[in-house]
């Protein structure tokens, strides 16, 4: 068993924070090997999968590769005094993403019908005109100068979607924002400075949940977080921290995502007048930019995934209890799996990233972030004429997920 361990780091929140650079260690340990033992610390020892038929491998056989116990990953010394607290290395929280079968499955059943594209598809006049509200804001900033895309645009274009799926009130979109913002950007000191890995950030979402799901218990409605609070399963109500950790889940991943594409894709037409002219001169490409820009994306970095049994991944045999990272943003670049990789294609066909994952713990809400994307960046090919850096991105430290924090821009409009 090779266990010769690499030296090159693209697992530090750190790491994440200049694209160029976290792409060429990516591809340097792609070189090194299709599966690399990483002992660095602050982290437990894991295998690193970087090819994107290795992930998929994994993904596929949820029997052999479980989520429990170890998602992401954590620093050693948190993990274990999560573990010695609550028994748990994330604490109190347990989402659909943390669970195995049975229980992912019937977990999952209990929403998936709303992010289905029947349901959604109700909602795709509102996502066009919300699309529309958004290039009219783009307008008026363009008016006075360079600004930031991502605070303006990026940010709050897709929070309004999710909170009236799950019926929160417009006045809450605020809160809801900040605590996403420090959930997923818990590694980073301007977005959590609180040192403990988002668990303060998790227990007061709890808080703020809490009474929204008693409200909705007393008097349901039609929206999702009726669904969550009053659902049972195999007879049984589902108990109150997994309700609270299924809308926590959906409240913050149900657009943080979808705001880091959208900031990187505007990123990327920027950087790529010529892609942005080709999406112009021809909208019917809006559908397969929108996966170009997932791909670059990559919202979420990696997962964890440990071994049920003795097992191995490319030929490298892995012993029950031991953990792998699955590593998307290496396998969305990965010179097997894509023609030249490393270039932003609009038009990019076949595309089978890995941004939203796969197989049974594929992204619950991919229809609708594809469609909040295609829409608003139909928009903007039809009325913005261009879009130029106005200055240097600026990522979010995170290891797991996130985007960009800042995008400077300058915008002409089409007259």
């Amino acid at each position: 068993m090779n266990r010769q361990a690499s030296i090159i780091d693209a697992f530090s929140p750190e790491s994440y924070c200049d694209e160029q650079e976290i792409a060429s260690r990516f591809a340097a340990l792609r070189a090194e090997g299709d599966v690399v033992w990483i002992d660095q610390p602050p982290y437990r020892p894991f295998w690193a999968l970087l090819r994107h038929a290795d992930v998929m491998e994994v993904e596929r056989n949820n029997k052999v590769w479980l989520n429990e116990p170890r998602l992401t990953l954590l620093p050693t010394w948190f993990e274990d005094r999560t573990i010695a607290q609550f028994g748990s290395r994330t604490g109190p929280v347990r989402t659909l993403l943390d669970m195995d079968e049975p229980d992912h499955r019937k977990h999952r059943q209990l929403t998936q019908s709303w992010f289905n594209s029947r349901y959604l598809d109700t909602l795709r006049d509102r996502m066009r005109l919300l699309a529309k509200d958004y290039v009219d804001r783009i307008a008026v900033l363009a008016e006075t100068g360079p600004f930031d895309f991502v605070e303006e645009i990026a940010v709050p274009y897709p929070l309004i979607m999710i909170t009236t799926i799950l019926g929160l009130p417009d006045s809450d979109a605020a809160l809801v924002l900040r605590l996403t913002q420090e959930l997923f950007g818990a590694s980073d000191p301007e977005r959590n400075a609180h040192g403990d890995f988002g668990l303060a950030t998790a227990m007061e979402f709890f808080g703020y949940l809490g009474g929204v799901v008693q409200e909705r218990r007393n008097a349901p409605a039609d929206d999702l977080m009726s669904v969550i609070a009053t659902a049972t399963i195999d007879g049984e109500p589902i108990p109150d921290m997994e309700v609270l950790s299924y809308g926590m889940l959906l409240a913050a991943a149900g657009h943080d995502t979808t705001s880091s594409s959208v900031g990187v894709g505007m990123m990327q037409l920027a950087r790529n007048p010529a892609e942005f002219a080709k999406l112009k001169a021809d909208p019917a490409l809006v559908a397969s930019a929108a996966q170009e820009i997932f791909r670059w994306a990559t919202p979420v970095r990696h997962f964890m995934r440990t071994a049920a049994v003795d097992t191995a991944i490319a030929g490298q045999p892995i012993k029950a209890g031991e953990q792998v990272g699955l590593m998307y943003l290496s396998a969305n670049r990965d010179e097997r799996a894509f023609d030249a990789p490393d270039e932003f294609r609009i038009d990019r066909n076949p595309n089978r990233h890995l941004a939203f994952g796969y197989g049974a713990h594929h992204c619950l809400g991919r229809i609708l972030a594809e469609m909040e994307v295609e829409a608003l960046f139909a928009e903007i090919a039809a009325r913005v004429k261009s879009v130029e850096l106005a200055g240097t991105p600026e990522w979010v430290k995170t290891n797991h997920t996130g985007g960009l924090k800042r995008l400077p821009v300058q915008i002409r409009m089409a007259q």
